[in-house]
């Protein structure tokens, strides 16, 4: 008898087991990487592109066109298809190398802005220190397809000096 119920209580409760074993993986799983399939920037200094902030390598980086503090320049980035956004990851100034990090400003402040397929947005104010390596945040964000990165306030900027990012990575899963 109590096998019966048993068998019964399973029958009945396997739909319901994918979407609990789902939450747990999304929960408990390693993110993916979510390379953007477009990125673009308010504006860039000769050869410190948008795209050297998503290609992969943290020795290269994006500047904005005018020197000083940069506040108000962004990075944005497109997914080719909705995100579920967990994390991002932060490589601030021109390299990950001490040495080289220095050499212009660093963003001290960032906002990140997610737009979802709809067209809601949500945004999150973080805070960088100011260090060379990577720097990881839980920015979550469903049916993200646009993260805008803007400059709120820099370290070490000056009339000869831009504000610099090595690298933007996104984490997460596709929806």
């Amino acid at each position: 008898m109590v096998l019966i119920l048993l068998a019964v209580g399973v029958w009945f409760a396997l739909p319901h087991l994918s979407g609990l074993l789902g939450f747990a993986k999304e929960e408990t799983g390693t993110p993916e990487s979510l390379p953007p399939a477009a990125y673009r920037a308010s504006s860039e200094a000769g050869e410190h592109p948008a795209a050297a902030a998503f290609d992969g390598f943290n020795n290269r980086y994006w500047a904005p066109e005018k020197a000083g503090d940069g506040v108000g320049e962004y990075l944005e980035a497109d997914f080719a298809q909705p995100v579920r956004m967990m994390k991002i990851v932060v490589f601030s100034g021109t390299s990950a190398r001490k040495d080289e990090f220095l050499t212009q400003g660093r963003p001290a402040r960032i906002t990140v802005e997610l737009t979802s397929r709809d067209g809601e947005k949500s945004s999150r104010m973080l805070r960088l220190r100011d260090q060379a390596g990577q720097q990881t945040f839980d920015v979550r964000g469903s049916g993200t397809v646009r993260a805008r990165i803007t400059v709120d306030a820099a370290y070490g900027s000056g009339e000869d000096r831009r504000t610099a990012v090595a690298e933007v990575e996104f984490f997460g899963r596709r929806e």
